[in-house]
């Protein structure tokens, strides 16, 4: 199991920076979203864009995906 303080939220990352996804802090409807988005569970995301306002520019399993820094701020992530 992964503890708490090893996690940060995706959007602290800068870019260039990869972390894997430990853990959402959201209801089923958040959760639903990103697991439509390609994002789940273990899998690795890399910021390619990350200008601390506005959204954020990942790479999730070879696809670019744009997420507002609202939705960012809930995926945690353990830094690669």
């Amino acid at each position: 199991m992964i503890r708490a303080e090893k996690t940060i939220p995706l959007d602290r990352l800068p870019a260039g920076s990869s972390g894997i996804v430990r853990s959402f802090e959201g209801g089923k409807v958040l959760t639903s979203r990103l697991s439509a988005l390609g994002i789940s569970i273990g899998i690795t995301v890399k910021v390619l864009q990350n200008g601390g306002n506005g959204p954020l520019l990942t790479l999730v399993r070879s696809t670019r995906i744009a997420l507002g820094r609202r939705t960012s701020g809930k995926i945690m992530v353990e830094k690669k």
